[in-house]
């Protein structure tokens, strides 16, 4: 029987020629649509050769043909509501970017651009020519370059200025990464060799002092952006280290993870030292990143003296680590909202999030929460919680903000791990999929960051609360 059946599996070119292919061959071209038809009959005669006793017509044919061309063309890279909790989230995107940027990528993207002409004088030109004086502007610095993230910024600093050097940093600021990226095994793979200083709690400017030698090429400061050490502490002050370097003429580089470029105290939020006011402390170089609390694309932001910059450029790691042009135009309108830091909460989307006040996130959560509620209602109890929200991306790990959270709890008594992770699948199993956190028992959506409501609300009809059950 199943022989019989396998000789009746239509040939490719039989699946070709049926009118009901002729849309999909319109659509995704002869290349494509043959490479999916073989997969679909090999499939069909692998389940016809175990326990499958029924072979699909050629209609059902082509469908599964339409289903696996649409499988396979669908995009793995997709937008989603972010109700984590954590705004600067590294595995969503961290950084949402604002209107201004988004079309001026479009814009850039779009066909040539002058990324490395000069339109006044003909010749070659240099692409941080076009962020240079205003991240000069905004940071105080003689001269500024960009590359592709901080880690890469760190790594070209430290290539440049100490190949085959030595480079002091405390214990306490051997810091480790997302992605378990460690400032040791950087350090290594920049060519520089590290002189662990101090302790993990208590580093002295003694320390630095009888650290330096002729092989030493610069001092390093790292700001521990992802951790605090609390309690019995000692650290050597970025005036106090810069005074060190200038006696020794070398350099005084500081990698400030996140970074920022204005006082967040302004905001009512925690401090943050920003880039100006560490090259003001004296800092010879300052790294930081373009996507965290700056709140633009990924990039990694190298600022400080001229000569030092000119150095950093020449270098040939430069060009492989170098940002393309839809990155500069959008990093230049986001640097160009800093000029005017009085509007920044309502044109930044970092800064709106951060600072959204408990009393807008718990109105937002009341208008939701019916809709959750008829979504749910069956399979879970769905109330309104007070919850934390956290900046996120290694900036400020200690300090949390107070949000409102939309909380789910399966209605059965057992197996609740199990229908909370089930559940939890099923809003990400929603067109544009819903990212909570699961804690105590519950399935919490913070709703700090949610900012298009119809889009979530109108959705929830699509929910396969069955799944769950």
């Amino acid at each position: 029987m199943q022989n019989q059946l396998l000789s009746k599996v239509p040939s490719v070119d039989k699946v070709l020629r049926d009118e009901g292919c002729q849309r999909l061959l319109e659509r995704h071209g002869l290349k494509l649509v043959t490479s999916v038809i073989r997969t679909t009959l090999a499939t069909i005669r692998s389940n016809l050769a175990g326990t499958a006793t029924e072979l699909p017509d050629m209609q059902g044919v082509i469908t599964l043909v339409a289903e696996g061309l649409n499988s396979q063309l669908e995009a793995s890279l997709l937008p989603v509501f972010n109700l984590t909790g954590t705004v600067l989230h590294t595995n969503l995107g961290r950084a949402g970017l604002p209107a201004e940027a988004l079309n001026a990528i479009i814009t850039t993207a779009a066909g040539a651009s002058n990324l490395e002409f000069d339109l006044a004088t003909g010749d070659r030109g240099d692409r941080d020519n076009h962020i240079e004086a205003l991240l000069c502007e905004l940071t105080g610095a003689e001269s500024a370059t960009v590359v592709n993230n901080n880690a890469a910024a760190v790594l070209l600093v430290l290539n440049t200025l100490a190949l085959n050097q030595e480079v002091p940093v405390s214990r306490g600021e051997l810091v480790e990464i997302g992605g378990s990226f460690r400032v040791p095994d950087i350090m290594a793979r920049a060519g520089c060799r590290l002189v662990e200083v101090g302790t993990t709690n208590r580093t002295h400017r003694k320390d630095y002092s009888n650290a330096i030698s002729d092989k030493t090429a610069l001092l390093m400061k790292v700001h521990t952006s992802n951790y605090a050490i609390k309690g019995f502490t000692t650290s050597v002050a970025d005036t106090e280290l810069a005074e060190i370097a200038r006696q020794h003429q070398i350099p005084f580089v500081t990698d400030l993870g996140s970074g920022t470029l204005i006082d967040l105290r302004k905001f009512e939020l925690p401090f943050e030292p920003t880039a100006g006011e560490t090259i003001e402390n004296g800092a010879d170089l300052v790294t930081f990143s373009g996507d965290k609390l700056l709140g633009g694309p990924q990039a990694g932001i190298i600022a400080g003296r001229q000569d030092l910059i000119a150095r950093i450029k020449a270098n040939p790691m430069k060009r492989a680590l170098r940002v393309d042009k839809m990155t500069i135009s959008a990093l230049y309108e986001v640097l160009k909202l800093y000029l005017d830091p009085d509007r920044l909460t309502e044109r930044l989307p970092t800064l709106r999030l951060l600072t959204r006040t408990v009393e807008e996130i718990d109105a937002l959560a009341a208008r939701v929460h019916p809709a959750v509620v008829a979504a749910v209602g069956a399979i879970a109890e769905v109330s309104i919680v007070d919850c934390q929200s956290q900046i996120g991306s290694g900036s400020l790990p200690l300090d949390l903000l107070a949000s409102k959270a939309i909380g789910l709890r399966p209605a059965a008594k057992k197996g609740d791990g199990v229908a909370l992770e089930r559940m939890s699948n099923a809003f990400r199993s929603l067109p544009i999929p819903v990212i909570g956190r699961i804690n105590a028992g519950s399935l919490i959506f913070d709703l700090r960051c949610l900012e298009d409501e119809e889009g979530f609300t109108g959705q929830l009809s699509e929910l396969k609360t069955a799944d769950v059950l």
